[in-house]
């Protein structure tokens, strides 16, 4: 049934053609979103706005960029937190301003040129009609902050970062048709500080955290007829999950701000989950707001004990009346470890993607038994 399935965004593959049709295709009747897989300069998510746009800019200086491989050539993806690029924005610049607007991040272009493919294949029927074509985009505060370490330069970046996202939003809509278009912001970056003030702070001051990094959607107005979700995180980078909070609370509060300030209808928000079913990390759904916005768990993982997936699945219908599945972030950064929730895939299937397939269909027909 279409909607069970959401897929977060990246997928270990080489081109969106591949994305569609070893993913889109075998998984189509569950989904109502499809990716391209993050491919090229987005497989490290937001590492490709610092490569392509920060890096070389002449308002912001490159203080730190990820080591050579080993023979010493250049290389581009971090190998973990300590690899980053790392910038600081040149003295004298209140302002750090992004030209060439819809186009100077690269989202547009790569989102162009995935529809076409995707267009084409809906046409060869190899993904069904009903399904719309999905961009993931960072929010500002994930595109700026991690890269800037200098107290006050984020808040330099910051405006031009989202001033340049409207545009390339503004864009995809003027060059993709509204109503096969899906837009999801990733907000990993977001639900990191949102969970810091959690443990530091408590609630309001987490909530009132959530509502300043959400504060920049007001600005990137997104189209009614275009399909709108949020995507919570607990991060990739050096192995997922890069987080992992006593609950969800810290998702829920930064949710209820996206919804709050998205300034129209949310069709639909992603959770991650851990390995718990226990009712207290899950206890927090109980304050969730989505205002009609579908739900999508992101329990499709390896992190499940003994009960496995099931146990989950028992544990959140207490709080949630119905609800979609999917993994908990993408996977492109993580090939050799995209699920495995059958422990019998262990050893038998060695196509990362095929085991992301497998993973869903077994997730989906979980999910149907127990609502049924």
């Amino acid at each position: 049934m279409a909607g069970d399935l959401l897929l977060v965004g990246s997928i270990p593959v080489e081109t969106a053609e591949q994305a569609f049709r070893q993913v889109g295709t075998p998984l189509g009747e569950w989904l109502d979103y499809m990716p391209d897989g993050e491919v090229g300069l987005r497989s490290y998510w937001v590492d490709g706005i610092a490569y392509r746009v920060y890096n070389g800019h002449p308002e912001i200086e490159t203080i730190k960029r990820p080591a050579p491989d080993e023979n010493g050539v250049e290389w581009w993806k971090p190998r973990g937190r300590h690899d980053e690029f790392a910038f600081r924005v040149k003295p004298g610049i209140n302002k750090v301003r992004f030209g060439d607007p819809g186009w100077r991040l690269g989202f547009t272009r790569d989102a162009v040129n995935s529809y076409a493919i995707f267009r084409y294949l809906k046409k060869e029927g190899a993904i069904p009609e009903h399904v719309r074509f999905q961009v993931c985009l960072p929010l500002s505060f994930s595109a700026v902050t991690y890269f800037f370490p200098e107290p006050g330069d984020d808040a330099r970046v910051i405006p031009g970062v989202t001033e340049a996202f409207r545009a390339e939003v503004d864009k995809m809509v003027d060059l993709i048709p509204p109503e096969d278009l899906a837009i999801q912001w990733d907000l990993a970056i977001e639900q990191r500080l949102v969970e810091v003030k959690l443990a530091e702070e408590g609630a309001e001051a987490a909530r009132r955290e959530a509502e300043r990094v959400m504060a920049p959607l007001a600005d990137i107005p997104v189209p009614s007829d275009v399909a709108l979700g949020h995507h919570a995180c607990f991060g990739t980078l050096s192995g997922w999950p890069s987080r992992q909070p006593p609950t969800i609370e810290g998702a829920v509060l930064l949710l209820n701000a996206a919804v709050a300030a998205s300034g129209r209808r949310v069709d639909f928000l992603h959770i991650p989950t851990l390995g718990s079913a226990d009712d207290a990390f899950f206890a927090p759904l109980e304050n969730l707001k989505p205002d009609g916005a579908r739900i999508y768990m992101g329990a499709i993982h390896h992190l499940h004990g003994a009960g496995g997936l099931q146990a989950q699945i028992n544990t959140m219908r207490k709080y949630l009346h119905d609800f979609g599945l999917g993994a908990p972030c993408g996977w492109g950064r993580a090939p050799e470890r995209p699920g495995r929730l059958l422990s019998e895939h262990d050893g038998k299937i060695a196509n990362p993607v095929d085991v992301i397939v497998s993973d869903h269909i077994a997730a989906v027909e979980l999910l149907k038994d127990a609502m049924s």
